[in-house]
């Protein structure tokens, strides 16, 4: 069980940079310190002066001291309004005329200096900084309508999601310390649409952060058609609309199947033997949020394994959200994650 201590180990060569908006958190001031102390990255902290004493007292710990910068977004910033104006009116232009909302400049200034995920999420867009991560204060909801309004998707996916990366205390059948489940956070109901841009970003997500080549299963309480009804051709089209995008990405992938067949090799021998999976997948794809977010607490309560995320994919660039419940060192691990996304972006 050491994928976060090789994902640190990782992003600390990059030298990179990470906004951290709640810099009203005395957990974000102490993770902004220790990735100075531990030579992780620079981080930019967003507050007003008044926010940031306050944390800073809570936190027994000072800013300046580690030589970390501070901004206050309620003071605005040009540049990033009139580029945050620009993107939303040029997203706006593509839509039919009576479905667009076109706003002006102040519009623009107004809501980057009373939302400070849209400040940092532009400071993201602009290159200012590699990454953001935010959510320890902020909502999902909050942290996802700031990606979506600053960032956007990546070229070719239309679907931001999530995926945890599941650190086990033991290795799978097939040997791997490390998968991924996706997605398990974001997208309550996907269509077989929005499961191919999971299945791809999740894939991604797990080369990314692991170095690990994906081999991706498509779950379901089905293998190759041992079951039928509606829930199980939503999987089964999404495989069939999957196979041309994974083929061209070089990514093996196979489904629907049920989770032994996917992770057990005697099973997935038995249940499909003419697979390209069988029994050592390494990134699974859950039908819906429900179960997807079952199956990864049950890894981790039952299994002990260590749920990292949730992670999010499949954005123009690299911004991820926090559990309200987070330590100051899960924000440093999510940070790490952060900086290697953005290394490929």
């Amino acid at each position: 069980m050491n994928a976060i201590k090789a994902i640190i180990e990782k992003a600390s060569k990059l030298n990179g940079t990470v906004v951290l908006p709640e810099g009203m958190d005395p957990r974000v001031i102490t993770a902004a310190c220790a990735c100075v102390t531990r030579g992780i990255c620079t981080p930019v902290v967003l507050g007003t002066a008044d926010e940031i004493a306050h944390a800073e007292v809570a936190a027994g710990l000072r800013l300046a001291d580690k030589g970390i910068k501070t901004i206050d977004y309620t003071q605005g910033d040009d540049e990033l309004e009139q580029a945050y104006f620009e993107a939303w009116n040029a997203k706006e232009a593509k839509k039919p005329a009576e479905k667009q909302k076109p706003i002006d400049l102040e519009t623009a200034r107004k809501t980057l200096r009373t939302k400070r995920i849209y400040f940092g999420g532009m400071m993201v867009r602009l290159g200012r900084v590699d990454g953001l991560v935010a959510g320890s204060i902020a909502s999902t909801g909050d942290m996802l309508r700031a990606a979506f309004h600053t960032l956007g998707t990546q070229k070719g996916v239309k679907t931001a999601s999530s995926c945890f990366i599941m650190d086990l205390k033991e290795p799978t059948p097939a040997g791997d310390g490390v998968v991924a489940f996706g997605d398990c956070a974001v997208i309550p109901n996907p269509t077989a649409e929005q499961l191919v841009d999971i299945g791809l970003a999740t894939a991604a997500t797990y080369r990314e952060l692991t170095g690990n080549e994906p081999r991706v299963a498509y779950l379901s309480f089905s293998t190759k058609g041992s079951a039928a009804g509606e829930l199980v051709e939503k999987v089964q089209r999404a495989v069939a609309l999957a196979k041309p995008r994974f083929a061209e990405a070089g990514i093996r992938m196979d489904g629907e199947m049920q989770f032994d067949a996917a992770m057990v090799p005697s099973v997935g021998e038995l249940k499909n033997p003419h697979g390209e999976i069988q029994g050592n997948a390494n990134v699974f794809i859950f039908p819906d949020l429900q179960a997807g977010n079952i199956g990864y607490k049950i890894a981790q309560r039952i299994g002990v394994a260590t749920a990292i995320g949730p992670n999010l994919q499949g954005l123009a660039k690299a911004m991820n959200d926090l559990s309200r419940g987070c330590s100051a060192e899960d924000i440093v691990g999510t940070i790490c994650v952060t900086l290697l996304q953005s290394a490929t972006k």
